[in-house]
């Protein structure tokens, strides 16, 4: 867990004072997701094949939402009476950027204090956890290989971040 923990923290190099999470006070699961404070977005290398695409989205999606408080919104019960656990209720779009992108992106991103969360190709390339975390050990930031990101910050400027990319088809 230890190890775990610093590597998601890694990630994360806030330069704001600006907190990257909801208060209960914004959680307005009756507005419209565009009324919402902060935007999340999950891009993705648009070259991948599309299992390892959804792979990438899945990963830095589940690695992103326990980090930003208010992000899920309040299960419910269907007519049957079935439980379903609550989802991002201010929504997320996944976009789709070549792989050279990524990591331009990534650094932008985290320079303006965005919540930022990063898969490797490692994690893909390795069926076993601690190797990712041993070829992630031996790899420079600025030399990994992306796959997806997800970023989460103030609507504004995450959509100015992100205003040329495409959603993911």
């Amino acid at each position: 867990m230890g190890a775990y923990r610093w590597l998601v923290t890694s990630f994360i190099t806030p330069t704001t004072d600006e907190k990257i999470e909801y208060t209960d006070e914004e959680i307005r699961t009756d507005a419209a997701t565009g009324s919402a404070r902060l935007k999340w977005v999950v891009i993705v290398d648009r070259s991948l094949p599309a299992g390892s695409a959804v792979n990438a989205a899945i990963c830095v999606a589940a690695s992103t939402s326990p980090d930003i408080p208010g992000l899920l919104g309040p299960g419910g019960r269907d007519a049957s009476g079935t439980w379903h656990r609550g989802l991002p209720w201010a929504g997320c779009s996944v976009l789709g950027a070549e792989p050279a992108e990524l990591a331009a992106l990534r650094q932008r991103a985290l320079a303006q204090g965005f919540h930022v969360t990063a898969m490797p190709a490692a994690a893909q390339a390795t069926r076993v956890y601690d190797d990712y975390l041993a070829a992630l050990a031996r790899t420079d930031a600025d030399d990994l290989q992306l796959l997806a990101l997800s970023v989460v910050g103030p609507r504004n400027r995450v959509a100015k971040l992100v205003k040329r990319l495409e959603l993911l088809p």
